[in-house]
């Protein structure tokens, strides 16, 4: 007898610890909840403040132009956002001898290889400045002539705004490729 009231001492005295346990558990999590509640930049992890920079960095990519100087021309173009194109900005002043190709396009070798993580597509449209991996060459195309391009295909940087005709010349002409800041 003596025994079992040992033991309903010890577990009473167990449940008054355990409920205090539970109390300052209760507590700590209350105050952890509130503390990030009210953080100090007011952000809120998961929320859509957290995911800003994500939008205008694509923003920023979407808006990002360069000039095309072509002789006394400058034709200004949209890129895409892509690793491809990024890379292709990582080399950005260039200077470059465009060649003609078909008579649709104008092509260059580019001083080294680029990512080749963008999506590839075996049509163009004139005006699209593209990344032909073999190359390595970017190219610019001012004419359709209804042909597809072969494998492995090409990745698309960019968009001319306006004024492809500057490449509808005959041989080769030079161009300055600038990002505009």
């Amino acid at each position: 007898m003596e025994r079992a009231l040992r033991h309903l001492k010890w577990f009473a005295t167990q449940q008054r610890n355990c409920g205090r346990r539970m109390l300052i558990l209760t507590i700590a999590l209350v105050m952890s909840l509130s503390y990030s509640a009210c953080r100090a930049d007011n952000s809120v992890p998961g929320s859509a403040s957290s995911k800003m920079p994500t939008e205008l960095s694509t923003q920023q990519a979407n808006s990002m132009k360069i000039n095309i100087k072509v002789g006394d021309k400058i034709v200004t173009a949209t890129l895409i956002d892509n690793p491809t194109t990024r890379d292709f900005i990582s080399l950005l002043p260039l200077t470059l001898i465009m060649n003609d190709l078909l008579e649709r396009e104008k092509f260059a070798h580019l001083p080294r290889a680029i990512s080749e993580e963008g999506e590839r597509t075996k049509t163009y449209d004139v005006g699209d400045i593209i990344y032909w991996s073999p190359g390595p060459d970017v190219a610019i195309y001012y004419r359709h002539d209804g042909q597809n391009i072969p494998d492995p295909g090409i990745i698309t940087i960019g968009k001319i705004d306006a004024g492809v005709e500057a490449f509808n010349v005959p041989g080769s002409i030079n161009v300055t490729v600038e990002l505009i800041q």
